[in-house]
């Protein structure tokens, strides 16, 4: 796959955090003490250190973080998988987005996150690995992360999944609530409700493969988080307490831009760098290990015994519709 470049550049951070936080210009530059000149340059992508500094700490943003992005000074080092997933970007409008498929290497069985704008690559996968598709999960349903969802339904018969929070525009689908239990095989799948972006925006744990994986879809990217004008605060919330205590090697699917692993999203995204733990993350911790053994080609979904506890559409701008 072609290097996928990052989502949102340093300018695209700083306003989704005045948006989200709803800090005017005219606010900023009084307690950042820059002139509106300067801010202007910094909001139309020119790289001024010292009021990229000081409009950071008023925006709740890491500064060196902004100051590396800003200067192209990190990009993710995802590890590699030897096998069991897969991810596919495709072109919807002016954007990129994401979806991905994830499957036992001895069963064969699969489940596909998200469809993309054209599952066609997804398909190939599904044919050359000879895999049985048996579930497609979608971490919301804005149209660029379902737009080819009849498509794929249709050519794998699998049943569809999505938040009872915000159903899937699919006859037949089905609905979860946070905490459910899915398994294929080896790989289990726990849905986390990271709701903020959207209703019913779900992160979904993997676990079975070469490394923990997290299917965040447009919860966060990779150095920046996923947009909100009136839910800002759910959205920050919910990936502090819910991805951000996830096991430190996780890898995270991102439904716009590459790859990222959490270990390098605590200290290089201006959102979520230097910001405090949970003081017992082993209580927020994902539990993976599989009770009971499963027909073969047999899925499972059940409630958690112990939810973690926590606390729309396209906006005009690229960077405000994700």
């Amino acid at each position: 796959m072609a290097l996928i470049p990052l989502e949102d550049n340093f300018a695209d951070v700083i306003g989704k955090a005045q948006r989200g936080w709803k800090i005017a210009d005219a606010e900023l530059c009084r307690r950042a003490e820059v002139s509106a000149a300067d801010l202007a340059a910094v909001q139309a992508g020119r790289p001024i250190d010292a009021v990229l500094r000081r409009v950071a700490r008023h925006l709740r943003l890491d500064p060196d973080a902004l100051e590396d992005l800003a200067h192209g000074r990190w990009r993710p080092r995802p590890p590699v998988f030897p096998r069991g997933f897969a991810m596919f970007n495709t072109r919807y409008g002016d954007m990129a987005v994401n979806s991905c498929l994830v499957w036992d290497s001895r069963s064969r069985l699969a489940a596909a996150f998200d469809t993309g704008a054209d599952c066609g690559a997804m398909l190939d996968v599904v044919a050359a690995e000879r895999l049985e598709v048996s579930h497609i999960f979608l971490t919301h349903t804005h149209e660029d992360h379902v737009a080819d969802l009849a498509r794929l339904a249709a050519a794998t018969g699998a049943t569809v999944w999505a938040s009872e929070r915000e159903p899937a525009p699919h006859a037949g689908a089905k609905t979860f609530a946070e905490n459910a239990h899915f398994h294929l095989g080896e790989i289990a799948v726990k849905t986390l409700l990271t709701s903020g972006h959207s209703p019913g925006q779900t992160t979904f744990f993997v676990t079975g493969l070469a490394w923990p994986l997290a299917v965040v879809g447009d919860s966060l990217f990779a150095g920046s988080i996923g947009g909100s004008a009136e839910h800002f605060a759910e959205q920050h919330g919910n990936d502090v307490r819910k991805i951000l205590t996830l096991p430190r090697d996780t890898v995270l699917v991102c439904g716009h831009g590459p790859l990222t692993t959490l270990a390098e999203e605590r200290r290089h995204n201006p959102f979520f760098a230097r910001t405090p733990q949970a003081p017992k993350a082993e209580e927020n911790a994902v539990q993976t290990k599989d009770e009971g053994t499963l027909p073969r080609g047999k899925m499972r979904v059940a409630r958690a015994p112990r939810p973690i506890k926590g606390p729309t559409r396209f906006h005009r701008r690229r960077s405000e519709r994700d």
